[in-house]
């Protein structure tokens, strides 16, 4: 099983939950952060820090994010490092979030 970082992430990338992971399976694109869904421990670390409660663990992922487990996936394939990862199209596609006051 793994964690997933899902629609609240995009635009955002807070990077606390890179902190708080054990194992650095949690890689930066362009737009959002994503765990890769092979190095993720199950451990949990990372859904309670994280700001904008993007993280959720996959058997708790509402519905409609569930695309975002596939664009992890594609995003980190044959990943072994953090460095940073390409954002999968389906994650490109998606409107600019507007800044926060």
């Amino acid at each position: 099983m793994t964690y997933v970082i899902g629609a609240n992430c995009v635009d955002v990338k807070d990077r606390t939950c890179v902190a708080e992971c054990p194992v650095d399976c949690i890689y930066e694109g362009d737009r959002m952060l994503y765990i890769h869904p092979e190095q993720c421990v199950d451990c949990g670390a990372c859904e309670p820090v994280c700001p904008v409660e993007a993280i959720y663990h996959v058997d708790d992922l509402p519905a409609d994010w569930l695309w975002h487990l596939d664009a992890a996936g594609e995003a980190t394939a044959g990943r072994e490092d953090a460095e940073p990862v390409s954002d999968p199209p389906a994650v490109t596609a998606l409107p600019a979030r507007a800044a926060s006051a």
